[in-house]
């Protein structure tokens, strides 16, 4: 995605009670990049993405960007940015679960060593959705061994 940054913010000043941090949202910047993955899916299945995302709840708001590929394509997607963000640094279970999905979709290396040096809060309490995810892709390398 050109021209945009990823960033980390709390919507309204108020801090996720699931992740103890500030969550990720985009923001223009010019001559800047995001990586990420592109799905593809339904669209009977947004209203189900949307509250996800806390559309309904006000915190996010859906917006289209178009999407350059490694192959050359410019493809229209859907992404969501923060409503009235404000500034504040992701919780390390956060930013480690957004490292963990930059190595395993293979974005690319001097993108992933960038999302390493994002500074957290250095938040040590229990992450209840972070054991849940440590579980999943635990059993998934026992399942595929």
């Amino acid at each position: 995605l050109q021209d945009f940054k990823l960033k980390f913010g709390h919507h309204q000043g108020r801090t996720s009670s699931v992740w103890h941090g500030g969550a990720a949202t985009i923001v223009q910047s010019p001559g800047d990049e995001v990586w990420g993955i592109v799905w593809k899916m339904n669209t009977s299945n947004l209203s189900s993405l949307d509250k996800q995302e806390g559309v309904e709840d006000g915190i996010y708001v859906p917006i289209e960007v178009n999407v350059h590929t490694q192959a050359g394509e410019v493809l229209t997607c859907r992404s969501y940015q923060m409503k009235d963000c404000v500034c504040g640094s992701p919780s390390p279970q956060y930013k480690k679960v957004i490292c963990m999905g930059a190595e395993q979709n293979g974005l690319p290396a001097d993108y992933q060593k960038k999302l390493e040096a994002i500074e957290t809060n250095n938040y040590a309490g229990p992450v209840p959705i972070m054991e849940e995810i440590e579980a999943a892709v635990k059993a998934k390398k026992i399942n595929t061994a």
